[in-house]
């Protein structure tokens, strides 16, 4: 079956074989007017997959077979037939539906340092799932066939909630990560498989660019034991012009968190010439000490050219070791390098005695010698969760 894309790029391509003259309105232009959000998002006519429909949360009616999305800060209005701008939630007769419950794309079983969480249970089993989807656009996304297609056009299996908690008991997993795509599409689904975990003793971290609303986020964090948030840049105009969203809505989201004392990651992934700046990166290391705390693991990892973003290069080193020493400088106390295996800001330091305490090489933990949450050097404390 053809999703929506594929049949109007035949059409296109059809009309121009026939010889029916110009195509005076652009592919390009055509798919991003069918995608747009924050305005009136007309209906198209979608097939229906009821195995994975489910009522969503966090909306609107406003009658005339309008809705509201309130689940992340684009608020979608979207009219009846339509998707909002994530293309995974749809609305049928005035009533918001999510098209992607239990709708996974992605399963696997990974180190947890690999999502990153370098101060989450170190060396354990995270169960990582996904289905397609995400509330952003990044340029740069490393696993856009499954981020911005819609539900549809992606190879799924169902796993309901229940299933995957028993897959996840059964990997001798730690926790459950909502990860690879954007969690917050799929909302309904990552709350009820993180209800059904706690209950069988399996906690869950999620995954997130952490664009999403406070009525959604409250209830979310409840079931949550740790969140690593992509802190894309300290620009409003990198959100909005290279990954369609807005600084604003990510800064509010990382004060939730922090407020509610939910463990907290920060991951920046540094972009040559475009979030790269000392000042820039000074503004971001004094606002998180400011509003997240100086306990924040901050992550700069390296960044290599794919997707819509292969004309900049790899980022050097030197760039990351910078944004290290800035942080440090600004009195931030856990600050590593990523996707840089073997480079020493891959391994945790006691901030009291400077002692290493957790040597890592990539994803995995090659000693860890942290004791009840302590340097077992000098006794002083280092945050995280590590039973």
């Amino acid at each position: 079956m053809m999703d929506r894309r594929e049949f109007i790029s035949n059409c296109l391509k059809g009309a121009c074989a026939l010889g029916l003259g110009h195509i005076l309105i652009k592919e390009s232009d055509l798919f991003a007017a069918l995608d747009s959000a924050g305005t009136l998002v007309k209906g198209n006519g979608f097939g229906d997959e009821s195995s994975f429909v489910h009522e969503a949360m966090h909306f609107t009616r406003l009658g005339d077979g309008l809705v509201r999305c309130g689940l992340c800060p684009h608020g979608c209005l979207v009219s009846d037939g339509a998707r909002g701008k994530c293309r995974v939630r749809e609305n049928r007769g005035g009533t918001y539906y999510t098209r992607v419950f239990s709708r996974v794309c992605a399963m696997h079983v990974d180190p947890i340092e690999k999502k990153p969480l370098f101060h989450y249970k170190p060396a354990s089993k995270s169960f990582s799932i996904a289905t397609p989807g995400c509330n952003f656009s990044c340029s740069f996304c490393q696993n856009w066939q499954i981020s911005q297609s819609n539900p549809e056009s992606i190879d799924c299996q169902y796993v309901s909630p229940d299933e995957a908690v028993r897959k996840a008991v059964e990997s001798g997993a730690q926790s459950i990560a909502y990860t690879y795509s954007e969690p917050t599409i799929f909302y309904e689904y990552m709350l009820e498989t993180a209800r059904k975990g706690n209950e069988k003793g399996v906690k869950s971290v999620a995954i997130t660019n952490g664009f999403m609303c406070e009525q959604a986020q409250d209830q979310l964090l409840d079931q949550l034991d740790a969140v690593k948030i992509d802190f894309k840049a300290f620009s409003e105009d990198f959100y909005r012009e290279v990954c369609g969203g807005t600084l604003e809505g990510v800064k509010k989201s990382i004060q939730r968190i922090a407020k509610k004392k939910k463990w907290l990651e920060l991951v920046v992934l540094i972009i040559p010439t475009l979030n790269d700046s000392r000042e820039e990166i000074t503004a971001m290391a004094e606002w998180i000490a400011s509003e997240a705390g100086y306990d924040v693991p901050v992550h700069f990892s390296r960044f290599h050219p794919q997707y819509k973003l292969k004309n900049l290069p790899v980022t050097p080193v030197a760039t990351l070791e910078r944004c290290v020493d800035i942080c440090r400088d600004k009195g931030l106390r856990y600050v590593y390098i990523g996707n840089a295996p073997g480079h020493p800001a891959e391994n945790t330091y006691c901030p009291g005695c400077k002692e290493m305490v957790i040597k890592r090489y990539g994803f995995y933990v090659l000693s860890n010698t942290v004791k009840d949450g302590k340097c077992p050097h000098c006794g002083h404390g280092i945050a995280g969760i590590f039973s």
